[in-house]
């Protein structure tokens, strides 16, 4: 089914998975596998991490639509991992549409999921799973942001339903789970004093790492009002998880940039992020 309603079909499937690797000193491709609309580039890099862009190539999801990306990142190496644009979630009459997600770590490496926002349009149906596996001194940076319409295009999303589901276990065991739902009544929902006051961006940013606590107070200024983050001593590492919420997609990215840039160390913002 297409944006506008209509028969459901399936328009999008894909899987993508990416494997690297340190050698020589320096994070290398060791296998990149691609089929139908799930797509990986690769932009030239002079140093770690390696980066890789992830594109769905059919421009958008809508119910039945699946895709699939699976990162690997072998001891000791470092990979960043964004999307070429917002992934847009369209109207969908039956069924959701459906991202999975699984990254995995080994020993003192790292990863950085920053992918752009979901812009979830009226109507739309969707679930996401994102499993990370951490081995010992593994660390993890993962964000993911939705925008809920586009004020700017006068659209709102009033009704749908939108499920995240994230699992991170480190050394095998569970260091974070969480499962934030939101429908059938998406506005009525985020209009809540309590929940985000009328807001339509929200972001759920965690970062596992030793440094964790020693940045939570510059995180928290970030932040500010419209948000939390909080930090803690998790076995041999730590977590910190932040929040945010804003009225649109443009001052929430006002805030994720220098969030990001704090908590991504040398590598810095995604050279496709901007403002």
């Amino acid at each position: 089914m297409g944006e506008h309603g209509g028969i459901s079909t399936q328009r999008v499937a894909g899987v993508a998975r990416l494997s690297c690797a340190l050698s020589e000193g320096r994070t290398r491709l060791r296998r990149l596998y691609q089929d139908g609309a799930a797509k990986i580039r690769m932009p030239a890099v002079s140093a770690d991490p390696l980066e890789a862009v992830l594109i769905n190539t059919a421009g958008g999801m809508t119910g039945g639509d699946r895709i699939a990306w699976d990162v690997d990142v072998g001891a000791a190496a470092s990979a960043s991992i964004t999307t070429q644009a917002c992934e847009k979630i369209y109207r969908a009459s039956s069924d959701h549409a459906e991202v999975r997600v699984n990254l995995s770590v080994g020993e003192n490496g790292r990863i950085a999921w920053l992918p752009q926002e979901t812009i979830v349009f009226d109507r739309a149906a969707f679930a996401r799973t994102l499993n990370v596996e951490l081995a010992v001194g593994a660390e993890a940076l993962v964000l993911e942001a939705a925008v809920f319409g586009r004020l700017a295009m006068g659209e709102r999303a009033t009704q749908g339903n939108f499920h995240d589901r994230w699992r991170v276990r480190q050394d095998g065991a569970l260091v974070h789970a969480e499962d934030f739902r939101i429908g059938p009544d998406i506005a009525a929902t985020l209009d809540r004093p309590a929940v985000a006051g009328g807001a339509i961006a929200v972001a759920t940013l965690l970062l596992v790492s030793p440094r964790a606590e020693a940045l939570l107070d510059p995180v928290l200024e970030i932040v500010g009002d419209q948000g939390s983050a909080s930090a803690w001593r998790v076995k041999k590492s730590g977590k910190l998880l932040a929040r945010l919420y804003a009225g649109d997609g443009y001052r929430l990215r006002q805030r994720l940039v220098p969030l990001v840039e704090l908590l991504n160390g040398r590598a810095g913002l995604p050279k496709l992020w901007s403002l």
